[in-house]
């Protein structure tokens, strides 16, 4: 597999992707407050053993999907004030996009699809200047984007 970073060409006014390149949008309305973003799906990929010492094939099983977001409280009051009861994890299911607009202009977008929050708590000490609060997401799957 070739690699898009290291192509064995000197770098010349390159640039890769930031966190200033990366727009997440909820419901079409992007998060300002967000300090970060993680997904990710992992699948069982399993051996098959017939005749001899060696796998004659594998199988792939279900795929499990996962993500967390982190962000400032007030971007959570906001979001807690869509629940009839102030509730996260009592949120409707809703998507989460994440675009990739690199200067390049070669735009990527993932989607989290149908996302639940199973966790909502706050952590405070002395001497905090702010919340950051970091919620778990129980995604159906992730759409992974292509170039484009």
């Amino acid at each position: 597999m070739a690699s898009v970073v290291n192509n064995g060409v000197p770098m010349v006014n390159g640039m890769i992707c930031a966190w200033a390149d990366i727009v997440v949008l909820l419901g079409g309305v992007p998060f300002t407050g967000i300090l970060g973003v993680e997904y990710s799906d992992e699948q069982e990929i399993v051996n098959k053993w017939g005749a001899g010492r060696h796998p004659v094939g594998r199988a792939k099983g279900r795929i499990t999907p996962s993500g967390k977001i982190i962000l400032y409280q007030e971007e959570v009051q906001a979001l807690a004030a869509q629940s009839v009861n102030g509730r996260l994890q009592d949120l409707p299911p809703f998507d989460i996009i994440v675009q990739y607009l690199p200067e390049s202009g070669i735009v990527v977008t993932d989607k989290i699809r149908n996302c639940h929050i199973s966790d909502n708590g706050r952590k405070w000490k002395e001497g905090d200047t702010g919340q950051e609060v970091e919620l778990t997401l129980v995604p159906s799957h992730i759409e992974w984007g292509k170039i484009g």
